[in-house]
């Protein structure tokens, strides 16, 4: 299959409230121009430099996402086109992307990276850290960035069992944290391995990529 049939055949499955996010790092832009030729508008990227070339090149009605760990002398480079970063995980991060975010006189939109995974590998903030961050004074003074939901990534593991348990974790910390923040919108959860028992968990935003684009070549 090409990538325009990958695409309207996982569009078939995903339930109207959900949005997709079509992960395109790694990949030329020819692909990601046939995946845009076939309707595609939301793209993720995990490294911020191929995310600002990319947007250089290609058609400025793309929503762009960052979708991976966000190092903070680096944020200067997309703060003026990105449309949500996911990867949120402390407030000095938070805090940084006010500041672009200001220079650019933007109101850029985030997710809270909560640690969902029992690997040490994965990032994010526990979801009590989440909810004092929500409710202190130092996050009322960011002016420049909206939360409008919370990210997690699953345990790399075959053991579904596992990975519902983790989906059904931020499901829950969601609630919890909406309680404080009723503006929240978004659960950034499931990728092209998982994503249907993510959207049964509560996802309203998926990660897809080798799904849509094939297998990626990481040389």
């Amino acid at each position: 299959m090409n990538i325009q049939d990958n695409l309207n055949n996982i569009k078939s499955t995903l339930p109207e409230d959900v949005t997709l996010v079509a992960v395109s790092k790694t990949k030329p832009i020819s692909d990601l121009m046939e995946a845009y030729n076939a309707g595609q508008r939301i793209f993720g990227e995990n490294k911020i430099q191929e995310m600002v070339e990319k947007h250089e090149d290609m058609p400025k009605d793309i929503e762009w996402h960052m979708i991976g760990h966000v190092q903070r002398n680096k944020v200067k480079y997309m703060a003026e086109f990105v449309s949500l970063i996911h990867g949120v995980e402390s407030f000095k991060l938070l805090k940084e992307i006010n500041k672009q975010a200001k220079k650019h006189n933007r109101i850029i939109n985030c997710l809270l990276q909560i640690k969902i995974a029992e690997e040490d590998s994965k990032f994010g903030m526990s979801a009590t850290d989440a909810a004092t961050l929500l409710q202190s004074d130092e996050f009322s003074d960011l002016k420049h960035i909206k939360i409008t939901g919370v990210m997690g990534m699953a345990t790399f593991t075959d053991d579904m069992k596992q990975v519902e348990t983790e989906f059904k974790f931020l499901k829950h910390t969601f609630s919890e944290l909406k309680n404080i923040n009723t503006e929240l919108n978004t659960i950034s959860m499931g990728m092209s391995g998982d994503y249907k028992l993510a959207i049964e968990c509560g996802s309203t935003m998926v990660r897809v990529g080798s799904s849509i684009f094939g297998s990626r070549n990481y040389k």
